[in-house]
């Protein structure tokens, strides 16, 4: 049963720019290039039937394509273990009004989605327990508090699979949806 997540994929120069970021920090899962994204909604497990009317009912959102803007970095923490750094996203309405639609959509499909409050970003690497990280995490949040490559036009976004493979997860994007108004 794949685990199956709602996302803006990240276009190429704006990942390549990410991917610059990736260094400097101990014992940090670099989350590959191709893998780099902006979740809009977990759905996480899904059986077969649920997966096909999810995917069918995406396609009944209709929006226009929109800017999206990364603006600096941020640690996702658990107490004071770190879980993740990650790239941050400014909030916009159309940002807000997709993630909405796609979760009301997860929703109607029987779907359990995360309550907390949606923080749009791309991660750009995960901590396993433990993990020693000493100043490095401080030295990288000054190093690139104020990264902010071109805005970027968001003009489809996907539902992807996501499989454990030998060398981390593999992201399938199962269908495609463009944002045409």
């Amino acid at each position: 049963m794949p685990r199956l997540f709602v996302a803006l994929p990240v276009p190429d120069e704006i990942a390549d720019a990410l991917s610059a970021l990736q260094s400097g920090v101990p014992d940090a899962r670099w989350v590959p290039q191709e893998n780099l994204h902006v979740t809009l909604c977990f759905a996480g497990e899904v059986q077969g039937g649920t997966m096909r009317d999810f995917e069918e009912e995406l396609g009944d959102i209709a929006g226009p394509p929109f800017s999206v803007t990364v603006a600096g970095v941020d640690q996702f923490s658990s107490g004071k273990q770190p879980r993740a750094l990650v790239a941050l996203v400014e909030r916009s309405e159309r940002l807000d009004w997709l993630q909405q639609k796609v979760t009301a959509v997860a929703r109607n499909c029987g779907i359990e989605v995360e309550r907390r409050k949606y923080r749009p970003h791309v991660t750009l690497a995960r901590f396993p327990v433990g993990a020693e990280t000493g100043h490095h995490i401080a030295q990288f949040m000054a190093s690139h508090g104020t990264f902010r490559p071109e805005p970027w036009v968001a003009e489809h976004f996907a539902l992807y699979s996501s499989r454990t493979g030998r060398g981390g997860p593999i992201y399938t994007a199962e269908a495609t949806y463009d944002l045409t108004f």
